[in-house]
């Protein structure tokens, strides 16, 4: 994923009166009405059993399906369709991993799919909800169907191999990704890995037989057939990962069996959660447990929001990176996951942020040409948009972004009848058959499948086996500017930032004060913001209201040794995790990692390489000391 994305450049063939749409890049058809969906239901549903299977599926049962080619995004649409007319009354779910290095373009989607009549319903929420032409993991989810999607854009040469397995997937559609070159390549790369991310049950289709995915397949014991496919002529794969049949493997087979039949009672069931710390950390991680069904408490020793969290308005402005390393870096998949995620809450409210260049080798135009239109308007003179704000610096103006309301949001979560509050000091994390919470009184206050510590600096108290955690003091201000109120569609970054808090008060931001705890407003933290805008807008500056006038309200952010947060299991043999040390943007992350965590716990699919699911591990600064070995050693 270290190349920027091309869209699919397609030349419209008509063909027996039909527009056939053709890849240019790779030379498929992308699409063909010819025979309608029955060839995809003939190959991907029945091929797969799934209308049987999915059918079945226990209350809370994950089923997952793993796609090689999106393209138009057809086999999603007919498994979409199926999923609703076969789908159990129970909290069972259905993902699909599909991946695409030409995905087309919007407008190209919606031609395509119009030819379509019978699954316009839902391919137009799949249209709605299409991502913009970026590398990384793009989830879209429709929890009100128990429907999800990722889709990942990318090479699939790269991208299989980094897909975290945190869910064994339990059905493959092998189509058109076959290369007609450095097969070796290939089978390295790609179907190895599709190996690697399936286990015994596992089943395989493609609409055509190909002799490398022959091979491939029965190298791994796959077991491989050739039935007739749709229009009885060509042959399609049909493949199944059997369990073992030979003696010895016959005890494997009905220990594996013993345990799925297990999990049915076991894993497939409600879990009990305890998430400590209300912060927004903890409230995503609670709401994406009761979207899945999952009984939360979220435990804190005050109210929601008490923390860094709880500023009056949190403003979403990430720095992105390259192009051409969007899906390598955090801080953009963070964005691509958190903007979708947060449009469904009532505290959110798009904006555009105008991005000042300060310095000369920060070169943000050329930063930002090479993005998908919409998302940059570059070279913004400031006096055009607010007749008020005049400034030496260039700026490039972030249109995809947005201001949150995190009091407003915090209740929304709260109202969530799966998820409960309760005020309490937690002490301590008893781990036994369940994981027991503890108060400072040594009492207990439940037992819990799993708990999720989020109590920022506080964090390492309750668990010992954390990293040390910085604390860092920052302060925002707000002063009245009635007189002069700045456009409130508006915000303005420039190594602070400033936006309307309301229509009567600005709202600036924010101090930075290393290994400070403290929470009392100073003045001399409303001066530091003074000074940030007035470097870069002074006559503005001047004419607010009198520094002693300012309010404003104090927090500490925490930070781990690395400065990424901290986002995992934090011991292997107890049902403890944590989410904490978000640093400044805790509002961005939270969305992203609460996916993460809930893949971890629950065994879902993970919206995040394994690299960065390994990057952000508690456990990853415990030193491996290597054992040494014996300078001499007696021959035996």
């Amino acid at each position: 994923m270290s190349d920027a994305i091309q869209t699919a450049d397609l030349d419209w063939q008509c063909i027996n009166g039909i527009d056939i749409p053709i890849c240019k890049q790779c030379g498929d058809v992308y699409s063909s009405i010819e025979n309608g969906l029955h060839p995809i239901q003939h190959v991907f549903i029945q091929g797969h059993d799934l209308s049987t299977r999915l059918a079945k599926l226990y209350d809370f049962e994950y089923f997952c399906v793993g796609a090689t080619h999106f393209g138009t995004g057809l086999n999603v649409l007919a498994l979409w369709q199926l999923w609703q007319q076969v789908r159990p009354d129970n909290h069972s779910h259905l993902h699909i991993i599909s991946v695409e290095k030409f995905p087309l373009k919007k407008a190209d989607l919606i031609r395509v799919l119009a030819m379509w009549p019978e699954l316009q319903v839902l391919a137009q929420q799949l249209i709605q909800a299409y991502p913009l032409p970026i590398a990384g993991c793009h989830r879209l989810d429709f929890p009100e169907q128990r429907f999800s999607i990722d889709l990942w854009l990318g090479d699939a040469n790269e991208i299989f191999p980094v897909i975290a397995k945190t869910k064994t997937v339990d059905a493959w559609f092998l189509d058109q990704f076959f290369p007609a070159c450095n097969l070796q390549l290939w089978q390295e790369h790609i179907l190895n890995h599709i190996v690697r991310l399936s286990d015994y049950g596992t089943t395989f289709t493609a609409s055509s037989v190909e002799d490398v995915l022959k091979q491939g397949l029965s190298q791994h014991g796959i077991t491989i057939s050739c039935p007739v496919a749709f229009n009885n002529q060509d042959l399609m794969l049909k493949a199944i990962w059997s369990f073992p049949e030979s003696k010895q493997q016959d005890r494997i087979k009905t220990t594996t069996q013993a345990s799925i039949q297990l999990n049915t009672v076991e894993t497939f069931r409600q879990r009990q959660i305890a998430i400590i710390g209300a912060g927004i950390a903890g409230l995503s991680c609670a709401y994406a447990f009761a979207q899945r069904g999952h009984k939360v408490t979220i435990y804190d020793q005050s109210a929601p929001l008490a923390g860094a969290s709880g500023n009056p308005l949190a403003l979403l402005n990430p720095r992105l990176g390259r192009i051409e390393q969007s899906g390598k870096h955090l801080v953009t998949l963070a964005w691509l996951y958190a903007m979708p995620y947060y449009q469904k809450f009532q505290a959110f409210k798009p904006i555009h942020v105008n991005q000042l260049q300060l310095k000369e080798d920060d070169d943000l135009m050329t930063l930002t040409a090479n993005y998908p239109s919409g998302i940059f308007t570059e070279g913004v003179n400031q006096t055009q948009i607010e007749s008020n704000l005049k400034t030496q610096y260039s700026s490039v103006t972030l249109l995809s972004a947005a201001t949150l309301s995190p009091h407003q949001l915090s209740d929304q979560i709260l109202q969530h009848p799966l998820i409960q509050f309760q005020q309490a000091d937690i002490l301590e994390l008893k781990s036994e058959t369940n994981v027991q919470v503890m108060d400072i009184h040594q009492q207990c206050l439940g037992e819990f499948d799993h708990v999720i510590v989020c109590a920022a600096l506080n964090s390492q108290q309750i668990s010992t086996q954390l990293p040390k955690l910085t604390p860092n003091r920052g302060q925002v201000s707000w002063v009245d500017n009635s007189q002069q109120p700045l456009d409130s569609n508006q915000a303005y970054s420039y190594g602070g930032y400033c936006m309307q808090l309301n229509a009567h008060q600005l709202l600036l931001g924010a101090s930075f004060v290393p290994d400070q705890n403290d929470h009392a407003v100073l003045v001399e933290d409303h001066v530091h913001n003074y000074t940030l805008i007035h470097n870069v807008f002074p006559e503005y500056a001047q004419s607010l209201a009198p520094i002693d006038t300012w309010q404003g309200r104090a927090s500490v952010r925490t930070q781990s040794p690395d400065y990424f947060p901290l986002l995992g299991k934090i011991q292997p043999d107890a049902e403890i995790y944590t989410f904490t040390a978000l640093g400044s943007k805790g509002f961005l992350f939270a969305p992203l990692c609460s996916a993460v965590l809930v893949a971890q716990v629950l065994g879902e699919a993970c919206p995040l390489t394994s690299y960065w699911v390994n990057k952000l591990d508690p456990r990853r600064f415990i030193k491996k000391v290597k054992p040494k070995k014996p300078y001499y050693q007696k021959p035996s």
